[in-house]
């Protein structure tokens, strides 16, 4: 079930935002793994393989959004939308937007570290 109020620092996009988020985390992991495959398939050196750390932030940054029902740059903007696609509320509590900046600052460092662990594990694969 969908969470239709908005909550500081936990809950700021809807269904229709989530869907739109998993699109994204989707893109990005089609994006690394094909990239994968053609780093394999030329035998690329080592240090080309860290070029698959950004559509691998991508699909970590999705996936965190998805999971947690919580946009990262609404977050930092200081914004919501639990309705449709483009109905973006403000929110008005400096207290609530202090709270939802660190929620996000959380969130992109997560996806930060997830990112790189997956970019060394294609780093030291012997291919």
């Amino acid at each position: 079930m969908s969470s239709t109020t908005y909550i500081p620092g936990t809950c700021n996009i809807g269904r229709s935002e989530i869907r739109q988020r998993k699109l994204v985390g989707f893109f990005g992991l089609f994006f690394s793994l094909s990239s994968l495959v053609g780093l394999m398939a030329v035998n690329a050196p080592r240090g080309a393989r860290l070029g698959i750390f950004l559509p691998l932030m991508v699909a970590s940054i999705g996936y965190f959004q998805v999971r947690s029902k919580f946009c990262l740059a609404y977050g930092l903007a200081g914004t919501f939308n639990l309705g449709k696609l483009g109905d973006i509320s403000r929110v008005s509590d400096p207290l609530n937007i202090r709270v939802d900046r660190i929620a996000s600052l959380r969130l992109f460092m997560k996806s930060f570290l997830l990112a790189a662990l997956a970019t060394m594990v294609v780093f030291v694969l012997p291919f």
